[in-house]
């Protein structure tokens, strides 16, 4: 199976080099990165790019575009892990489109494009007939939509609750354990690159209510937007707050859920029990999952990491391999 790479940031490179180590079959024939590419029909030797990429800081050669990549390279599965944008979905999601559109499959670690367009490009592969695989935009490491689509066929979901974001729920953990400022804390988790320069995406709840879109609109088939998420950050959280909720045997963590039988789609600072499944430290994810059969499901594993999000991608490739490539 022949595959192309669109963007080269710590997931790309963790994709590619688990590609390289593991003999899964797939050969990959094109690159690129925000300023360069590489298209080669007979495979890309991944040990070379890597070490040209660390070097100067380019996968391959400024005459060719992320665009040429996936419009001209010969592939059967596009692997989209170009850098977020919340807002539009792009460039991500014309490359997305575009791959559809010349009959390839398309997995990818982008949340922007799955959060915005999700119906139209999964309409654009049914019509097409490809998939579009996307793990790797919720949870990590965590098979939360292979779970949903095949572990929990047939159950109805009746509710989600989770712990979506590694970067809060570091923050929290630190508070509660240490008696630490949310400053201070914040501090130790850019210290240990846990946290951005500007982390506004992650301590507002935003990463966490753009994931719970995606999943919304999975499992219940709805086309929930961010603006409809009612969202609370961690930013204005005090220590005397998780202190209190430590007397009363508690703590507090950024809960992502939605049941619509209520209506209810939130992402918000909650006060729940300590052996509650959702308390999880550091930087892990965990999501629970009520259903009508199976009743409570919880799911606990790496939310990030570069070889952490490179398994939920790889999962998506072989799955397709499986399912389409080889049978063709």
């Amino acid at each position: 199976m022949k595959v192309a790479i669109i963007g080269l940031g710590s997931v790309g490179k963790g994709v590619a080099g688990m590609l390289a180590k593991k003999d899964l079959g797939i050969q990959v024939t094109g690159v690129a990165d925000s300023r360069s590419g590489i298209i080669s029909p007979a495979g890309i030797t991944i040990g070379e790019m890597l070490a040209h990429k660390q070097k100067t800081g380019l996968c391959g050669s400024t005459d060719i575009a992320a665009d040429d990549v996936v419009k001209s390279a010969d592939y059967d599965v596009l692997i989209e892990v170009s850098p977020t944008n919340a807002l539009t979905g792009e460039p991500a999601t014309g490359y997305i489109r575009a791959a559809l559109g010349r009959k390839k499959h398309v997995v990818t670690s982008n949340k922007g494009p799955i959060a915005l367009a999700f119906h139209d490009l999964r309409e654009l592969a049914r019509k097409n007939g490809v998939a579009l695989r996307y793990e790797a935009t919720v949870a990590g490491a965590i098979p939360i939509m292979h779970t949903l689509e095949y572990g929990l066929a047939g159950n109805e979901i009746l509710a989600l609750y989770g712990v979506l974001n590694g970067t809060c729920n570091f923050i929290l953990t630190r508070m509660a354990d240490e008696g630490l400022t949310y400053e201070q804390a914040l501090m130790e988790a850019r210290e240990m690159g846990y946290a951005e320069a500007d982390p506004t995406y992650d301590v507002q709840g935003i990463d966490a209510a753009i994931k719970l879109v995606i999943l919304a609109n999975t499992i219940w088939g709805n086309s929930v937007k961010l603006s409809d998420v009612d969202r609370t950050g961690i930013d204005l959280l005090t220590a005397d707050a998780l202190r209190l909720a430590e007397e009363e045997g508690c703590t507090i963590r950024l809960i992502a859920e939605a049941m619509p039988r209520k209506n209810l789609i939130r992402v918000s600072p909650r006060i729940i029990s300590k052996n509650h499944p959702l308390v999880v430290e550091g930087t892990l994810n965990a999501l629970t999952l009520e259903t009508d059969m199976a009743k409570e499901i919880t799911l606990i594993g790496r939310g990030a990491g570069s070889i952490e999000t490179a398994s939920a991608i790889i999962g998506d490739l072989l799955f397709i391999r499986d399912r389409y490539v080889q049978r063709t």
